[in-house]
């Protein structure tokens, strides 16, 4: 197959690509590289600040769109998979759209369906949006929901859902929120991603080594902020025990290496499940402290591997999850261990094209 994978968040569709690749197909990844992460691209489309960046930006792309035809698939990482307006973004999706096979929309992150889902439909017990039947009132859940529900965006999102050939999930939550809208195109896959032959990392260290990376934008909003407390905390009371490590906006290989040989990571507060980074970590023998509901292992059929510390969305929980850690370090070999069995099992890269390739040719 000819697959166009359009925009990018946190190396899905580039490592999708590889293992599409491998498979013997034939794939072009146009992005911005996600930002200041700076994932790989085949086509790069960054739009520069300003007005005349705007005007560079739209005359890019109307040259690209002749290059943009005859693909059996055309997945969009988000509705807003251009760095438009919605308005804008709608002529591009229709040209796509009849100009190729099938479109795929994915339903990896921020979109109507997400904001809706958890504002009003409630599906999870918390999220982004919620905690129980109580909405969250941060500026970053307020903000969103602003720009999603009742504008162009829903209106964008809304239309791509419906016309769209097929609609593809790469965690619980989002599945949880698009499944029962569209339950005969809506499927969940495994997020992709490229293991390592490595050994789980056994440093000469009295300490365990705790990472945290955090988005300054999105701090409080994905919860890191209260991990960030929570673990300043178990290391002021315990220095002899931990060492804390933190990384802010850098690019992925930057972030890599700075979480290389760590013990721990700690991410997402207000989420069921692990995304790109601490899947990432995992497939280096890192322990993921975050999201590891039962819904998480019921989705991927798994009854035997645990490897996820799951914590409740508080910073007692991660306070005492985090402490457990610290005072029994002889848990942390098997969990090392499972936690890159876990990724090889339902995550690695290949595997996860596969199902893919399947999806596309139903």
């Amino acid at each position: 197959m000819k697959i166009l994978l359009m925009g990018e968040y946190s190396n899905v569709h580039a490592t999708l690509a590889e293992g599409l690749r491998q498979l013997g197909h034939q794939v072009t990844v146009l992005s911005n590289g996600d930002f200041w992460k700076n994932y790989p691209r085949d086509i790069d489309l960054v739009r520069k600040p300003g007005k005349w960046g705007g005007i560079a930006y739209m005359a890019r792309l109307y040259a690209l769109l002749p290059k943009l035809r005859g693909y059996d698939v055309v997945q969009l990482i988000n509705p807003m998979f251009l760095e438009l307006k919605a308005e804008r973004i709608l002529p591009v999706y229709r040209y796509l759209k009849r100009h190729n096979g099938k479109i795929i929309l994915g339903g990896f992150g921020m979109d109507y369906y997400w904001v809706s889902g958890c504002c009003n439909d409630q599906p999870l017990r918390y999220s982004d949006f919620n905690m129980g039947e109580t909405l969250r009132t941060n500026a970053d859940a307020l903000k969103e929901r602003k720009d999603w529900l009742g504008t162009e965006k829903e209106r964008l999102n809304r239309i791509i859902a419906g016309e769209c050939d097929g609609i593809v999930t790469g965690l619980y939550e989002y599945w949880a929120c698009y499944h029962p809208k569209f339950p005969a195109k809506t499927t969940f896959i495994p997020l992709p991603i490229k293991p390592h032959d490595l050994e789980p990392t056994q440093e000469d260290s009295d300490k365990v080594r705790v990472f945290i990376g955090i988005n300054r934008s999105r701090s409080e909003y994905k919860g890191t902020d209260i991990m960030l407390k929570a673990a300043q905390a178990i290391a002021e009371k315990y220095p002899d025990r931990m060492e804390l490590r933190q990384a802010e906006n850098l690019p992925f290989r930057e972030y890599v290496r700075m979480m290389n040989g760590s013990d721990a990571i700690l991410d997402q507060l207000y989420s069921y499940t692990p995304s790109m980074n601490p899947l990432e970590a995992m497939s280096r023998g890192i322990i993921c402290i975050g999201g590891g509901e039962p819904e998480n292992y019921e989705i991927l059929h798994e009854t035997q591997l645990r490897p996820i510390i799951n914590v409740e969305p508080s910073y007692e929980s991660v306070y005492g999850e985090l402490e457990k850690l610290i005072l029994h370090p002889e848990r942390i070999p098997l969990l090392k261990k499972q936690s890159m069995e876990y990724i090889e099992k339902h995550h690695h890269y290949i595997k996860v094209a596969r199902e893919y390739e399947a999806f596309y040719w139903k």
